[in-house]
Formats: C-alpha cells, sequence, structure tokens
C-alpha cells in the first residue's frame, strides 16, 4: 500500500512538474486579449497589450462586402471616441466567399482612399474553420460565438475580458452598441 502511495504522489509531482508551466501558460493566452501579438498590415509585430486600458473593438473586415461601408461607422466610432480610450482593431480576412481577396497593401490602400480609415488594421488572417487564427479561437472561446460573417464584432474590456459578440449586420453606432460601450468606459 506505501508503494502505491508513493508511486502515485510521485506521478502526481512529475505531472505537475511538466504540465503546470503549460497550463499557466494556456491559461495566460485564454484569459486576455492582451496577451496576443499580432502583425499589423504593414508587417510590424504590435502587443496587444499595447492595448491594455482601453475598451477594443475586435472586428473582422473585408472590401468585398455588402457590409463593406461600415467600415465608415467603424472610422466614425473611432472618431468619436478614441480620446475616451477606445479602439478599434481590424483584422481582413478572406473567409466568407473570397470578399478580402487582396494582398495587405491593396486592403491597406483600399481603406485608406476610400473610407479614410486610421484605427489599426492589421494583416489578414483566418477567423473560422481549420486554419483559424489563435486570436480568434479566444474570441470564440470566450464568447461561445464564431464570426457568422464579415465585419463580426467583439467588444473588449479595458482588462482585455470580452464581454461580447455582436452580429455583422448591427452598426458599432447602433443605440445598443453605444450603451453597451458607454457602460464600459463608465467602469
Amino acid at each position: 500500500m506505501r508503494s502505491s502511495f508513493l508511486a502515485t504522489a510521485f506521478a502526481a509531482i512529475f505531472l505537475n512538474t511538466i504540465f503546470t508551466p503549460l497550463m499557466s501558460q494556456t491559461a495566460q493566452v485564454t484569459g486576455s486579449l492582451h496577451a496576443f501579438t499580432m502583425t499589423d498590415i504593414n508587417g510590424a509585430e504590435v502587443p496587444l497589450g499595447n492595448f491594455a486600458g482601453k475598451v477594443v473593438v475586435v472586428v473582422n473586415v473585408a472590401s468585398k462586402c455588402g457590409l463593406t461601408p461600415q467600415y465608415e461607422d467603424l472610422q466614425n466610432l473611432y472618431t468619436q471616441y478614441a480620446d475616451r480610450g477606445v479602439v478599434v482593431l481590424g483584422f481582413p480576412a478572406n473567409n466568407f466567399m473570397g470578399q478580402e481577396p487582396g494582398s495587405n497593401q491593396d486592403i491597406q490602400s483600399f481603406c485608406t482612399t476610400n473610407y479614410g480609415v486610421t484605427f489599426p488594421m492589421f494583416g489578414k488572417i483566418s477567423v473560422k474553420g481549420r486554419d483559424q487564427h489563435p486570436l480568434y479561437q479566444f474570441l470564440e472561446e470566450a464568447t461561445g460565438q464564431d464570426p457568422t460573417w464579415n465585419f463580426h464584432k467583439y467588444l473588449v474590456d479595458r482588462e482585455g475580458k470580452v464581454i461580447a459578440s455582436v452580429s455583422p449586420q448591427t452598426s458599432v453606432l447602433s443605440e445598443g452598441f453605444i450603451a453597451q460601450l458607454e457602460a464600459l468606459l463608465a467602469e
């Protein structure tokens, strides 16, 4: 009986030594948006921890979608609320009917020329499917909702906790969205 106890104790110590660092690292990554580093549209690495203390709107975007005019609303929101601590992060994705086929340079040119986008834009990633980027795995896990189409939004609080998943059809200037945003800013 004593040897069985010692074997169990040894196994527990061994497994804790091996797996605890991995579990801690996983908990850090899944706990906050701020744990991620992403490549911006110009190829620079950007720690999302740079946005700690801000309310963040994460949105997957596309240039050839019926919802593409939402870029205007996103830019207006960013312009109106940036001084109050809100940032919009755009993530181009080609997951929905090939509606973001361009290169990062093409996307940046399109956004700047057509919508005057000044909020941070990132390099194209996959937001859904077997090649889904870990950032979007995190967003999906936090809300139970994967992106249903282009311009799906996630609202993130100042600590990096994902608060809400918002339908692609919902404008960030809608009364309901602004109410959620204002509530987060008041915290």
